[in-house]
């Protein structure tokens, strides 16, 4: 019951959603290049599908690898420049620059160093993720009590230790959040390595489809595959949120259920 408690509005609002866009672009005749109604996205999706399901293979896997990248370095980034504000003030700058430069901007000097193909595209989707990673964990880092710390210090404890048995788990909450941000950017990441990367040696992922239904004006292909995309994201987030619920739920109150 709570489960359905839950699905249900925004089942309902998807659903009056997509009725208003169809009545719209009918009753309106709206040219279906600029905007086809949904029963055409779903047509162009079920006749496309075999290769909109390869093409989401291959940009998944690139994106999970440049997710899985960002969370090891950019946690091992902040766990450093945490232990020294030297450090952080030495190298947060340049963080922040992987966050500020336009992808889009370094993307063809990926493929100069990378090649076309899944390395470029995972660097990209690794460069845009990682600011999250870094600036939660390091939030969570610097916000353990001071109290806390004080205690670690009186009983002798080691930086590793202090690190391990306190920072780290108290750092959790903050780390998952980020985690959480850079499930979503990750796909974005892939998506635009995707648009000068080219193909990939699986084939062409859902960035090249994104290009080659524009070109085509298949505006209903097109849909589909941002849909896919935007599918790729939801399964990261949730897989991040499962992850951050089994870890949480038994002691931090931000990850029980009201």
């Amino acid at each position: 019951m709570r489960g359905f408690r839950t699905l249900a509005p925004p089942l309902v609002a998807l659903a009056l959603i997509l009725a208003t866009w169809e009545v719209l672009a009918r009753a309106l005749q709206i040219p279906a290049f600029l905007l086809p109604p949904p029963s055409a996205v779903a047509r162009a999706t079920l006749a496309e599908l075999g290769d909109l399901a390869l093409a989401a293979s291959v940009t998944g896997r690139a994106a999970l690898y440049g997710f899985l990248m960002s969370a090891c370095v950019g946690t091992l980034v902040a766990i450093a420049m945490s232990s020294s504000r030297i450090l952080e003030r030495a190298f947060y700058p340049y963080t922040v620059f992987l966050q500020t430069v336009p992808i889009v901007a370094i993307a063809p000097l990926l493929v100069l160093w990378f090649g076309a193909g899944l390395r470029s595209v995972m660097v990209s989707s690794f460069i845009v993720s990682v600011f999250p990673v870094i600036t939660n964990a390091l939030s969570g880092i610097r916000s353990v009590e001071p109290a806390l710390r004080d205690l670690f210090r009186l009983y002798g404890a080691s930086r590793l230790s202090t690190l391990t048995k306190l920072e780290l788990p108290a750092a959790l909450p903050a780390i998952v959040t980020g985690l959480r941000v850079a499930a979503g950017l990750s796909v974005i990441g892939a998506i635009v390595g995707e648009f000068v990367a080219g193909f990939s040696e699986s084939g062409a992922g859902l960035g090249i489809v994104i290009l080659s239904s524009y070109r085509q004006m298949r505006t209903d292909l097109l849909f589909s595959a941002v849909l896919f995309a935007a599918l790729l994201g939801l399964v990261l987030f949730g897989a991040v949120n499962l992850a951050g619920h089994l870890l949480l739920s038994r002691w931090h109150p931000s990850a029980r259920n009201p």
